[in-house]
């Protein structure tokens, strides 16, 4: 008989997620649910609305990726009004959207998921001086890198210790056998993780600089940006620079150089393909590099099956969700200009479990000609790749001679958190371009940031985007120069997705197939793999019950 268990919740900051899983005798994961467990509540407050003001409301899905969806609905307006932006402003609104890739996976990485590879209770043991000829056969100028440092770091982690007060240390499965680094491997990004937490907050400061702010930026209206003054003025430029060059840094001294290491001691894990997931791969387009949208820094496409050979185009008209197993009304799959959210909560079973096959999420399924899709930075890479990016083909080639792995090893737990790492480095590296581009327009006189527009008394459109966390869209469709209906489907809703009316599961659920869990009792392994994708569950769902002023209650199990 199968043992089921339950991790909830399995997010460390956005939203509640919880994963519940049946495990054999053999400890080998057989079947696998994801589960979003709360509602919020905008699109459906957005009707009746002028659509200009969509992109303020629905940066409040989420405190994280507030841009990407501000973003989002600008251009799905942008769409709808026929309307192209001047290339300053769309150079503008890529510095904003590269700062945000920079933080935020550098926030990721350490703080979100590098607990699920190291052992900070084993970087007590680790000695300090093969800490640094580690760190230099990893890196010629390692970041922060002394005995005197390392040794710091060992005394600041044992008053935790000692203390009792671990803080975000807290709870963790110290010990467990699925951690693989040495304890120098170990004290190498627990000090990176203390640096990062200075260091991150660069790239919020350069995206305020032209934002106006973070969280929630103000800046961008339907026809371009406003922050005219900051993009005219030298000394804001040269606070951009200064920050990303402290980033670029960290980036290529501390960022890239634990990925290789964990590459190197979790190498089989990348060559079993744990973690891998649905075998689809979808990217809409990243960082537009003109205004017309028609090229992009991170190619548009989907790849089937794995078959690294060629990417084909993306078919809009396919884009649908469905809710067989959401906690939603109907079961029929929807374009999301059709789409509708009617609250149905069926709940859990009196043992407190899923009830079998029927609804357990909050989350739709989207689905692309009815296949699941996975997004994010492992989709965006290896679309990059196939479609022949020379930079990332050279950074792609050059990890993996480095660390000996097939390219294959992309699909898996391990190539998603590589895969993040390397489109940081190859994101980084393209900005100061885009920071001489818009200078170079100023120079000669261009300092247009705004295309005057009118709202149409009907029309509908969308706006496809590429935030860190994977394919992003918003559809609006306007009806008397209001908003007559309005859906965003995420990233996290792609990954997160339940199972479809097919009964295809989608990519979290999929991801956990077949791994093994060292300790039944400390499912390392299930948190490791969810946490590669970067979960954000309050932009997965985003509805509210109109006929009452509060939001109904649950009690969940």
């Amino acid at each position: 008989m199968a043992n089921r268990i339950i991790v909830d919740p399995i997010t460390r900051i956005e939203g509640h997620l919880r994963i519940e899983c049946e495990v054999d005798s053999s400890n080998v994961i057989t079947d696998a649910w994801s589960s979003i467990t709360m509602w919020r509540g905008i699109e459906t407050i957005l009707k009746g609305r002028d659509p200009r003001d969509a992109g303020l409301i629905v940066q409040r899905f989420c405190g994280v990726c507030t841009f990407a969806h501000y973003e989002a609905s600008i251009m799905a307006c942008e769409d709808a009004f026929k309307i192209k932006i001047p290339a300053n402003a769309q150079i503008i609104r890529n510095l904003i959207q590269g700062a945000q890739y920079l933080y935020d996976h550098i926030m990721h990485f350490y703080h979100l998921h590098g607990l699920d590879w190291v052992d900070i209770v084993s970087a007590l043991s680790a000695n300090p001086q093969k800490a640094v000829d580690l760190a230099k056969s990893l890196c010629a100028n390692p970041y922060n890198c002394s005995v005197t440092h390392y040794k710091a770091v060992q005394d600041r982690i044992t008053k935790f210790v000692k203390s009792g007060r671990l803080g975000p240390f807290a709870n963790a499965y110290w010990g467990n056998p699925s951690f693989k680094l040495s304890p120098e491997a170990n004290l190498i990004v627990t000090s990176h993780y203390l640096d990062a937490l200075q260091i991150s907050k660069l790239g919020a400061q350069m995206m305020a600089i032209f934002g106006g702010k973070n969280p929630h930026p103000q800046t961008l209206v339907v026809g371009g940006v406003t922050s005219v003054m900051d993009a005219l003025d030298a000394s804001r430029l040269g606070q951009y620079l200064f920050r990303l060059k402290e980033l670029k840094n960290f980036i290529e001294t501390a960022y890239i150089p634990d990925v290789l290491a964990a590459a190197a001691f979790y190498k089989d894990e990348g060559i079993k393909g744990i973690g891998g997931g649905v075998k689809n791969y979808l990217c809409y387009g990243g960082f537009p590099l003109d205004p017309a949208g028609s090229k992009f820094l991170f190619p548009r496409g989907i790849i089937k099956n794995r078959d690294i050979t060629k990417v084909l185009p993306v078919d809009e008209a396919k884009i649908t969700e469905e809710a067989t197993h959401s906690w939603y009304k109907g079961s029929d799959a929807q374009h999301p200009y059709k789409g509708t959210t009617e609250p149905e909560y069926t709940g859990y079973n009196k043992e407190g479990n899923l009830k079998g096959q029927d609804k357990y999420s909050w989350c739709k399924a989207p689905r692309l000609d009815a296949e699941p899709y996975e997004v994010g930075p492992l989709a965006r890479v290896l679309i990059a790749y196939v479609s022949g990016v020379p930079e990332i083909k050279a950074l792609v080639d050059g990890t993996l001679k480095a660390t000996g792995l097939p390219v294959t090893a992309l699909f898996s737990t391990l190539g998603r958190t590589a895969a993040r790492a390397l489109e940081t480095k190859f994101v980084a590296d393209k900005i100061e371009g885009w920071v001489g581009e818009l200078i170079a327009n100023i120079k000669a006189g261009n300092t247009e940031t705004w295309t005057r527009c009118d709202v149409p008394r009907k029309g509908e459109g969308r706006g496809l985007t590429e935030p860190p966390r994977g394919a992003l869209g918003h559809w609006i469709r306007i009806d008397k120069k209001v908003i007559a209906n309005y859906q965003a489907v995420v990233p996290s809703t792609w990954n997160c997705s339940p199972r479809d009316k097919a009964g295809k599961r989608g990519p979290y659920e999929e991801s956990l197939i077949g791994t093994k869990l060292a300790k039944i009792d400390q499912p390392l392994e299930i948190l490791r793999t969810i946490h590669s994708f970067d979960p954000c569950m309050a932009c997965a769902v985003h509805i509210i019950n109109p006929e009452t002023k509060e939001i109904r209650k649950f009690k969940i199990a």
